[in-house]
């Protein structure tokens, strides 16, 4: 073969091969840093009147991360009537330069006329973290309850801010469910046996980052981090808590799959999202 001939393939492989590397590039941008909304519903013969609720969490607060004029561009587009904040806005060993990230993004939602619920995750803990929530305007819900009306539906909301549970852990020694409201429970780690048992009308549940890696096909997760089973619903016999409904007698709970990327940006089959939920009369 000649040199001339040689060069020529070499250089149609490298071309290949960019082509190759500038795809899979794309791929896991567009996985990792595209903000999707997730609208989805749910019925519930405790409200009376149409009402829409966004949910976000673990922002996993980065420089190179998904932006917040993204994600509040996202949540005027949905036009909540509240929004939900479910925790590990940042990462533990941030510092206050990134932690002012969500702060200003709940600052900025707060201003725009949004009511707007927190309550941590097992990252973002920090006191002063809470205090500037506080002061900003946000109602910080740690171990918090409250009672309020929203487009004509009495909402009763209620925080906790377990990093983990442990076996005796049992929301109803610090809340109880009020007849007269449509209940909802802000939870970071999901944790569906005890809130099951609890049984809001709608809980609300991150932590997961959606499994991170879904298979194709809707084969699941590749790993359960809670079980520590590999592709769980392929091989495994149980439900896998990861993202999206669970139900439970009286009421559901929904996981969202979140914005960030913690340890590192692996997302696949699984993209960033800000939830958009209907809540509407059962009819």
């Amino acid at each position: 073969m000649s040199q001339n001939k040689k060069k020529t393939k070499l250089k149609y492989f490298f071309r290949r091969l960019l082509v190759v590397i500038a795809l899979l590039l794309l791929v896991w941008w567009y996985n990792n840093y595209t903000l999707k909304i997730n609208y989805t519903s749910i019925s519930s013969p405790d409200v009376s009147f149409d009402m829409r609720i966004a949910v976000i969490s673990d922002l996993h607060a980065s420089r190179m991360g998904i932006s917040n004029s993204n994600i509040i561009s996202k949540i005027d587009k949905i036009s909540p009537d509240i929004i939900f904040v479910l925790g590990d806005m940042y990462t533990r060993e941030s510092s206050w330069n990134l932690i002012e990230i969500p702060i200003n993004l709940m600052k900025t939602l707060v201003d725009e006329g949004y009511p707007v619920y927190f309550s941590a995750g097992d990252h973002d803990r920090s006191e002063k973290y809470f205090a500037e929530l506080e002061k900003i305007g946000v109602h910080v819900m740690n171990y918090k309850e409250e009672t309020v009306n929203i487009k004509g539906n009495d909402l009763k909301i209620m925080g906790i801010d377990n990093a983990y549970y442990t076996y005796t852990f049992d929301v109803a020694n610090e809340f109880a469910l009020d007849e007269n409201c449509y209940n909802i429970l802000m939870a970071h780690i999901p944790n569906y046996n005890k809130f099951a048992e609890f049984g809001a009308d709608l809980t609300l549940c991150a932590d997961t980052h959606g499994g991170i890696i879904q298979l194709p096909f809707g084969m699941g997760a590749i790993y359960d981090a809670l079980s520590g089973d590999w592709f769980p619903e392929i091989l495994g016999d149980s439900t896998v808590y990861d993202k999206g409904w669970f139900t439970y007698n009286g009421g559901a709970m929904f996981i969202t799959s979140g914005i960030g990327a913690y340890p590192v940006p692996a997302r696949f089959n699984n993209r960033p999202e800000v939830v958009s939920i209907d809540i509407i009369p059962e009819r």
